[in-house]
C-alpha cells in the first residue's frame, strides 16, 4: 500500500460574547455566538497509523484555545477588535505555537461564525 500525506480534521463548538469596536451596524453592541471551528492537520501516518490521535488534537485545541476563549467576552480578553476574521488569524498563531515540533502541519482552519458565515485560513495563505 502506498503511503501518502493525509489530512485530518477535528471540529469543536464553542461559544463567546463580542462587539466590534468602529462598526456601524448591530454588531457594535454585545451579542454572542455559537462558534464551530474546523482544525485541520496534514502529515505522514506514523508507525501505528496515525497523522495524529485525534484526543491529542482534542487537548491541544482545549489548552491553548477553548480554555481561553470559551463562554468569555472576547473585548475583555484580546487586544485586537474580534471579528472572525481577527479572531481566526489568533487561533490560527496559538495552534502554530503548540504544533512547534510535531511531525505535522496545521493546514487549515475553518471558523464558522453563524451557521451561514465563516471564514478559512489555509497554509498556503499564511507561507511568508
Amino acid at each position: 500500500m502506498k503511503i501518502a500525506k493525509i489530512s485530518i480534521t477535528k471540529i469543536f463548538t464553542f461559544d463567546c460574547a463580542h462587539h466590534l469596536n468602529d462598526y456601524p451596524g448591530k454588531c457594535k453592541n454585545i451579542h454572542g455566538h455559537t462558534y464551530k471551528l474546523e482544525v485541520t492537520l496534514k502529515g505522514m501516518p506514523d508507525k501505528s497509523g496515525l497523522v495524529m490521535d485525534f484526543h491529542d488534537l482534542k487537548d491541544i485545541v482545549e489548552d491553548e484555545i477553548l480554555t481561553r476563549i470559551d463562554h468569555k467576552y472576547l473585548n475583555d480578553i484580546l487586544d485586537f477588535n474580534p471579528t472572525c476574521e481577527m479572531l481566526g488569524l489568533w487561533i490560527w498563531d496559538q495552534l502554530l505555537k503548540r504544533l512547534q515540533g510535531v511531525e505535522c502541519t496545521l493546514e487549515k482552519i475553518v471558523l464558522w461564525e453563524t451557521p451561514t458565515s465563516y471564514i478559512t485560513i489555509d497554509a498556503k495563505d499564511m507561507a511568508d
